[in-house]
């Protein structure tokens, strides 16, 4: 197993930039996850750590070793794609077998290893069928199970789930998070799903543009996102904001927002300008004695839960309440804020102002 370090890494593709001077480490063991939309540079990263892309500049790290210019084959780890890119003309043990065979290890061993491996994944029954039958999820676990048995220093993993439907993709989310708990294997996991990378991951790296935007455990990700982007990118619904235009005296508790003041964290920096109070829809709460209002317009009803729409003075926002609290279509509620959930942010560049309540919370690429 292996820490990885990624330190100013930069790639260029002609007058294009791909990922841009990104540094952040992978602890031993940690099940690590790219983040972010299509287009973000994630699997062009997963691709310069793996060896599949050569960086423009900076320097990729794998147990203590500057890795950057070596080719993948001399980098000692696996690679598992979304795709399977499994052998058709072979059946699952063959498959499983072929990349310890071809490294020089002897049939009976490798059969072994392979034998080993297919027990762990509940495929040991698979292993004489043509892969061309299996479902897409036996495919998986066999392209799993082929990088496992080589036993590599880390895990490469490019969406690995995306090609299954919605219900088996959630099952096999557990499974390799399971998987990779008995391994302790340091893995690296390329996603778009935030709810996927909430649930596996120890760490996340959200990437917007080519750029680390935030980095950290998943909650605190959640609790204290570091730009604007991340907050709206990580959360179903996702984080409301109030826009405002004012002054935050340094050292600050309260903002003043259409006349109304609510207490905040208390502020560490100052700031003037256009600004947004951030709070999470689970956050908003429906109080009679508030004089700050919002018109419910919509209801939407999801179980134990509702979501509800709010036009306030300062935008449209959305709560998340107990589905028995009965709202209708055009009531005027009152909403309160808890100071300890909010985060203030600067509009001018999108990062949010630091508190004490996220103090040392933000970590940068």
């Amino acid at each position: 197993m292996a820490q990885i370090r990624i330190e100013n890494v930069r790639k260029e593709f002609g007058s294009f930039t791909a990922v841009q001077s990104s540094s952040f480490t992978i602890e031993d063991g940690e099940f690590f996850m790219l983040l972010g939309p299509s287009g973000c540079g994630k699997t062009t990263t997963l691709r310069m750590m793996a060896g599949l892309e050569l960086p423009t500049s900076g320097e990729i790290f794998i147990d203590g070793e500057e890795v950057g210019m070596k080719r993948a084959s001399e980098r000692d780890i696996a690679f598992v794609f979304q795709m399977f890119a499994l052998y058709p003309h072979m059946n699952v043990g063959k498959n499983m077998s072929y990349p310890l065979i071809s490294q020089g290890m002897s049939r009976s061993d490798a059969q072994k290893r392979v034998l080993e491996v297919a027990k762990i994944l509940g495929i040991e029954d698979m292993l004489n069928r043509p892969v061309g039958g299996l479902s897409g999820g036996d495919r998986q676990r066999v392209a799993l199970g082929r990088a496992i048995v080589r036993e590599p220093k880390a895990f490469f993993m490019d969406e690995p789930l995306g090609a299954l439907d919605a219900e088996f993709r959630e099952h096999m989310a557990e499974e390799l998070r399971a998987l990779h708990d008995r391994m302790g294997a340091t893995t690296v996991y390329v996603t778009h799903d935030q709810l996927e990378a909430m649930q596996m991951g120890d760490k996340i790296v959200v990437m917007n543009h080519g750029v680390v935007e935030q980095f950290g455990k998943p909650q605190e990700i959640y609790d204290w996102p570091a730009t604007k982007f991340v907050a709206q990118f990580i959360g179903s619904p996702s984080m409301n904001f109030l826009d405002f235009s004012g002054n935050v005296e340094p050292n600050s508790n309260k903002v003043k927002i259409d006349g109304h003041v609510i207490d905040i964290p208390t502020s560490r920096d100052g700031v003037v300008g256009d600004l947004s109070l951030g709070v999470r829809p689970e956050h908003i709460k429906f109080d009679d004695s508030s004089d700050y209002k919002g018109e419910v317009i919509a209801v939407e009803y999801l179980g134990t839960t509702q979501i509800i729409t709010l036009q306030t003075p300062n935008g449209i926002i959305k709560s998340r309440i107990a589905s028995d609290q009965q709202v209708n279509n055009g009531e005027m509620i009152g909403l309160s804020f808890d100071a300890r959930t909010l985060t203030l942010f600067d509009n001018k560049n999108g990062r949010a102002l630091v508190s004490e309540a996220n103090e040392g919370a933000f970590n940068y690429g």
